[in-house]
């Protein structure tokens, strides 16, 4: 039996803190995200809300000129721009919303010159096929049916739903790939590349609405960009614990009741209260 590390709130209260007086906005973490796409713009409006949401002191955004504008037209705060490089930029999130299939030539070169940095970066969804051969630190965060064609591409062996089963195809996957996997699910599992394996339980079913996925990914690069040095486990932890607790918030669980229907925007405007209660 594969022995799995329970995560908790107080875990995840290590890696927020209050800003001090001195603090800018440099300090508390600056986000990118080159997410979305025409197709599925809202992604990255998602994202971005949930970055800002999350604690991030600067957030920007690279993107196609119509996605820009929904970022801007919900959060005019952020820079954007058709290539800011990665000065000053303490994590990436890439992916969310975009399909590989209808990646151009430019936009392989550019996620590629971004795993090849120095910086963490967050890898969802269309961009998960990039993973493999990555140089920067890297966390990936498939969902079930992702995951499983990422064991295809990597040759790993399916797996059943058992929970061992899915921990140690995550510790499989983390090792071939050698990158930080975060498994989507009920119950989310967290592998890194030496074989620990993280278990978080902090959701609601709720959640199982489309979008929270985008808003997940920008959690955990504000998270990432505030926590430098920090282990990507811990921080992917983290942010699964926050986006589930916040999910709890706006559905109205943490009573014990039912709850209601939710709609990922309300998971992002529910993450300010999530941190306060972990601050507290």
């Amino acid at each position: 039996m594969i022995e799995v590390r329970e995560w908790s709130r107080s875990d995840t209260a290590r890696l927020f803190r209050a800003p001090a007086a001195e603090d800018d906005k440099y300090a508390r973490g600056v986000v990118a995200l080159r997410t979305g796409s025409p197709a599925y713009p809202g992604a990255a409006v998602l994202g971005v809300e949930a970055a800002w949401r999350s604690g991030a002191g600067f957030v920007r955004y690279v993107g196609a000129e119509r996605v820009a504008d929904a970022v801007l037209a919900r959060r005019p705060e952020t820079v954007v721009g058709a290539d800011i490089g990665s000065s000053r930029v303490g994590a990436w999130v890439i992916g969310s919303g975009t399909d590989p299939m209808h990646r151009t030539d430019a936009e392989s070169i550019a996620l590629r010159e971004i795993l090849a940095g120095a910086v963490p970066v967050v890898i969802d969804a269309g961009a998960l096929d990039l993973a493999p051969g990555a140089r920067a630190p890297f966390l990936v965060t498939p969902h079930a049916r992702e995951f499983s064609r990422l064991q295809e591409r990597l040759r790993v062996q399916p797996h059943d739903d058992e929970d061992d089963d899915r921990a140690d195809a995550a510790r499989q996957v983390a090792a071939k790939i050698g990158g930080t996997v975060l498994l989507k699910g009920a119950r989310t599992l967290v592998a890194d590349p030496d074989g620990a394996v993280i278990a978080v339980e902090a959701g609601t079913g709720w959640l199982a609405t489309a979008g929270t996925g985008d808003v997940l990914a920008g959690v955990l690069g504000a998270v990432m960009a505030a926590n430098p040095g920090a282990a990507l486990a811990e921080v992917a932890a983290a942010g699964a614990w926050l986006h589930g607790h916040a999910a709890r918030i706006a559905a109205g669980t943490l009573a014990g009741g039912p709850g209601h229907p939710i709609v990922a925007m309300d998971v992002a405007e529910a993450l300010p209260h999530a941190i306060q209660d972990v601050l507290a």
